[in-house]
Formats: C-alpha cells, structure tokens, sequence
C-alpha cells in the first residue's frame, strides 16, 4: 500500500498529533499492511526529531555547562579544597592536561546524547510497531488509545530529564578526572573517601556509604617506594571503583599528599623516625 491509499497525513512537526493519528489509523484500518505500519514508523520517527531541543541548541547548553565547570574548579582555584596543601603551581602546570580533559568530555557527553536519543525513539517506534502488528485486519473497537499513546510515546516524553541527568552526571564525572589528573601530578599517596548519603532524596549506594570517610592508598605512591608508609589493612583506589565512575555516582576524594596526613597506623617506623626528623629540623 502506497502512503497516498493511507489517507491520513500529520501537518506540521507535532509528534504528539502524528502519534495520534497513527493510532487512529491503526485503530480503524488494523495491520492490514506491513506498508501502513512503516509509513507510520516514519512519520513518527520524522516528527520525534523535529520535537526535539535543536542539537546544536543543547550542544551549546553542554558546552556552557562544562566550561562553567571547569571556570569554577580550575580558573578560580575550587577545586583545591580536595587537595590541601597542593600549591596553586602545581594546578597552572597541569592546566594543558585539564583543558584536554574538558574537551575529551565535551565529546563523550556528545555523543552519549546522541546516543540516547537515538535509543529513545527506537524504543518509541518499536512499542508502536509491536502495538500496531498485534491489531486485526478491519481495525478494532476494543484498543485504549490514550494509554497506547501515553505508552508509545513514553520514552520521548522523558527523554529532556534524561538528557538533563546525562548533564549532571557527566560533569560529576568531569570533576572526578580532573580531581584525579591534579592528585597524580601532585603525588597524592592516599585518598579519604566522601559520600553524600546524608543528603536529603540523594539514592546513594550502600556501598558507597559504607565507604565514607575510610581511607584508600594509591598504589605504588612515593611514601611507599621509600618505606615511609604500610598498607595497615587499608585498601588501594584501584581495588575499587572511583569516586564518579559509576552512574549517578557524586561521591568525591579529599587527597592526601604527607605522611602527617596519614592515619598513625599507615606510618612506618621509618616514617616516624622521618616526621621526627623534620620537625627537628624546622
């Protein structure tokens, strides 16, 4: 069947009124024709794209979200307070390194849009496929059109929340790798874990809770090299997830860079005998 035999066109870009005109016609004439349910596929899908924020419109949302990100934390200084006692030259020396990072995420939160809108209404045209294949020839009486509509169109509908959560999320995310750029160019030796699971309506993960405030090693840390500092039982931050990686996840570090920083029972002897020796000194 051709779309002229179909007889029903949506004008203008409305997806909700091309929705409801393909439940009319799927309703009144039935899967009668693999050719109707695809012209309504693409006339749904056509009106999907047209619904949406303009892409170079949210690109430059993204873009003006990121870069406040980054004015705030790295321009003004922010994010120091993850690493005290790190100078204000170690965060200039690192600033190429940050500012790749800054694009690298603009990218990835890109496509990630991309990506999900593209699954958003290829979730809308199956639901309305799988409805439109399981109604007779001749049409029927007995389909619910407006919960067909509100279920066809569900993943549309709240695709601009989730668009706003991949924002979010990506710049928690954007924070972390920074974070984590400064505290391995600084040298951190550990890391002291902070959920927010306290917050009010925050869905915190149980295990991220269980780690607030408990200290975690980096690997091969230059305390260590130098046997200044033992694992004492702790664990190391690549033994688990960081701070970030996780969807949804806005759990941080605060870094620690000395050994006077450090739990008592994560220095050595050697270590002890050092911190002795420079407070001497001093």
């Amino acid at each position: 069947m051709a779309p002229n035999d179909i007889g029903v066109y949506p004008q203008g870009n409305s997806f909700y009124r091309t929705i409801t005109l393909a439940v009319a016609d799927l309703t009144e004439h039935g899967f009668d024709s693999a050719e109707r349910v695809q012209f309504w596929i693409q006339q749904i899908r056509s009106a999907a794209y047209a619904s949406m924020t303009p892409a170079h419109v949210l690109e430059a949302q993204l873009a003006a979200t990121f870069r406040g990100i980054y004015q705030r934390q790295i321009e003004r200084g922010g994010i120091l307070k993850y690493h005290p006692g790190v100078a204000r030259f170690t965060l200039e020396k690192v600033k190429p390194r940050l500012r790749a990072e800054l694009d690298r995420r603009l990218m990835a939160s890109r496509e990630l849009i991309k990506l999900n809108r593209a699954a958003a209404i290829e979730k809308t045209t199956q639901r309305f496929s799988g409805w439109a294949t399981s109604i007779p020839a001749g049409g029927t009486d007995a389909a619910d059109k407006v919960e067909v509509k509100t279920t066809v169109r569900k993943a549309l509908a709240q695709l601009p929340f989730e668009e706003r959560r991949v924002a979010v999320d990506q710049g928690h995310k954007f924070v972390a790798n920074l974070n984590n750029i400064i505290a391995v160019d600084g040298g951190a030796i550990a890391a002291e874990w902070h959920s927010h699971w306290r917050q009010a309506n925050y869905n915190f993960r149980r295990d991220h809770k269980d780690r607030d405030g408990h200290i975690y090693i980096v690997r091969d840390n230059w305390a260590m090299a130098r046997g200044l500092m033992k694992s004492d039982g702790h664990r190391y931050t690549d033994e688990i997830t960081a701070p970030g990686e996780e969807v949804f996840c806005r759990c941080s570090y605060r870094y620690l860079y000395s050994l006077r920083s450090l739990p008592v029972g994560l220095v050595t002897e050697k270590g002890r005998a050092e911190l002795e020796r420079v407070r001497v000194a001093a």
